[in-house]
């Protein structure tokens, strides 16, 4: 059987209506209230016109057939009950990303043809300065902040809009209905990937039955396996970024408590212990470095650190081996599970560190469906070959990109009649089984004829005592065609050392790949969700270079 992540959550609240779906700012909603704040808001979305027009077997080019409503918002209750309206409705909501200027955010509104936006009022300025470019905006839906900002014209009060309709009927929902999520812009314009939800469900969000290894047979399973969900799970990273997204949604699917932090607009760490804390939170969601190190900064400075937590998830970045080890160390040996995989092709392995293990970084056991294929990516590679190729998934991936054919068909091809995602990733398949994941290609550095993976110089200079944070990139040199350079933020009363980091590098990876110029700065510059801006690192590598 396939499902629809708006039918499941449904079915969770019906068999389990004492379980409490959000927590935020001290205010509980239950399984049934949510479920019932959803189903209003799909009716309002369905008689405002929005929903669902043609039948995905009728599609040509990965084109959707569902109606696409921008979420420009931050971490309120009104992401998650939107995400679940539009299913609803069987439109399908996409991420804004809050950070966009005009010109970015005029990019994404008009690449999704956007019906319909449902906008925090501190975003409504942003909003305004395109909204006169975009012929197919219909309908704005402003929730209230403490920005004070005024109502855009012709907009609708969020609380006005859900409350005033009955709660719609899921029964019409589908299995093909889409999960539309927008990626990338740190090295391109964004992509949106299209998930079919039944896809998105098990490739996503692990919706099986994890004892007997095997899907789901019916609606009535997913809620009778619900019943073992009584944990809190915080999602501190944005959603308007996937791994967010996918956890909240697999809390719910699970029927688990989503705790939401109070800041909603940021991540903000010493907010985040402290709900920790007063919530009782068991498994925190993180994105990487960039969110680990904030967290053990704040909890040097006397946050506390909470006794309720189990376990740190983090997804999205990388989360280096010291760092773990540190955090195992300053939150009671708390389980480390550093999960990898994309946009383009769910979770594809993990790397559990446990309290009495050390910790290592790169290498993980793979999901099911998790492989590496060759450079030509028409054969899957074998255990312990020793040829670099590309990490990819098969099974239970997306349908493919919105209004792109072409990458569709390179990202997702057929091989042993089999399709599979490959999003970009270079990988190694190890003796043992794990895979040794190197880094995006994207982000490669092509020296003197080495490929160098930034990534694994990152992680080398992450383990130098004065580096707080790191971001590598090439730049064009004359002798090397291309050089590396690694661009660091110091800890805090650090001077730069350049030549003692280089050296450094050397003990942990080959010669070939060690930095040949150390950049200071301020401070690194990254998305909310902790990725690194590699268009920010090569700009800063060019005019360092002086050409």
């Amino acid at each position: 059987m396939e499902f629809n992540l708006a039918r499941v959550i449904a079915a969770v609240a019906k068999t389990h209506p004492e379980r409490v779906a959000l927590t935020h700012q001290g205010k509980e909603i239950s399984f049934p209230k949510f479920v019932d704040r959803y189903q209003r808001l799909g009716n309002a979305f369905a008689k405002a016109g929005l929903g669902c027009h043609t039948e995905r077997s009728s599609l040509k080019g990965h084109q959707s057939g569902q109606d696409h409503v921008a979420l420009y918002l931050n971490n309120g209750p009104e992401y998650l009950e939107s995400m679940l309206g539009g299913w609803a409705a069987r439109a399908a909501t996409f991420n804004v990303n809050h950070r966009y200027v005009a010109e970015e955010l005029h990019y994404l509104l008009r690449d999704a043809a956007a019906k319909a936006v449902v906008v925090n009022s501190m975003y409504a300025p942003s909003l305004a300065q395109v909204l006169t470019d975009l012929p197919d905006l219909e309908l704005i839906i402003q929730v209230a902040d403490a920005s004070g900002n005024e109502m855009l014209p012709g907009a609708v009060a969020y609380e006005e809009f859900v409350g005033v309709h009955e709660p719609r009927s899921l029964e019409e929902c589908s299995p093909d209905d889409l999960y539309l999520l927008y990626t990338g812009g740190t090295t391109g314009q964004p992509k949106g990937v299209l998930w079919r939800n039944a896809d998105f469900f098990v490739g996503a969000l692990g919706g099986l039955n994890r004892h007997e290894r095997r899907e789901y047979d019916s609606y009535e399973e997913v809620s009778a396996a619900a019943g073992r969900g009584t944990l809190r799970w915080m999602t501190s990273a944005p959603f308007m970024h996937g791994a967010a997204q996918w956890i909240a949604l697999q809390a719910l699917s699970m029927g688990h408590t989503v705790v939401l932090p109070d800041v909603t607009d940021r991540y903000d760490a010493l907010t985040v212990l402290e709900v920790c804390e007063r919530e009782g939170v068991e498994f925190l969601q993180i994105v990487g470095d960039a969110f680990a190190r904030p967290l053990l900064d704040a909890v040097k400075s006397g946050a506390p650190s909470p006794s309720s937590l189990r376990s740190i998830i983090s997804g999205g970045a990388v989360l280096n081996a010291a760092l773990k080890n540190e955090l195992k160390e300053q939150f009671d040996g708390v389980t480390i599970r550093d999960s990898i995989g994309s946009s383009e092709t769910g979770v594809q392995g993990s790397n559990v560190s446990s309290k009495d293990e050390r910790a290592s970084t790169g290498d993980f056991e793979p999901a099911p469906g998790s492989t590496v294929v060759n450079a030509a990516m028409d054969a899957v590679l074998e255990a312990g070959s020793d040829e670099v190729g590309w990490f990819a998934m098969s099974g239970r991936v997306p349908l493919g990109y919105l209004n792109d054919a072409e990458k569709t068909r390179t990202t997702f091809p057929v091989i042993d009649d089999a399709r599979h995602s490959i999003p970009g990733d270079r990988a190694r398949r190890l003796a043992g089984g794990r895979i040794e994941v190197l880094g995006r290609d994207s982000a490669t550095i092509n020296s003197g004829g080495e490929k160098i993976f930034a990534e694994e110089v990152e992680n080398a200079v992450k383990m130098h005592s004065d580096v707080y944070d790191v971001v590598v990139c090439g730049r064009p040199s004359e002798r090397w065609g291309s050089e590396v350079v690694a661009i660091v933020q110091l800890v805090d009363g650090a001077r730069l050392r350049e030549s003692e980091i280089i050296e450094h590098c050397g003990t942990k990876i080959a010669q070939y790949k060690r930095p040949k110029a150390v950049l200071q700065v301020e401070n690194i510059q990254r998305s909310p969700a902790g990725k690194p801006d590699y268009r920010w690192a090569k700009a800063i590598a060019q005019e360092s270079s002086g050409s």
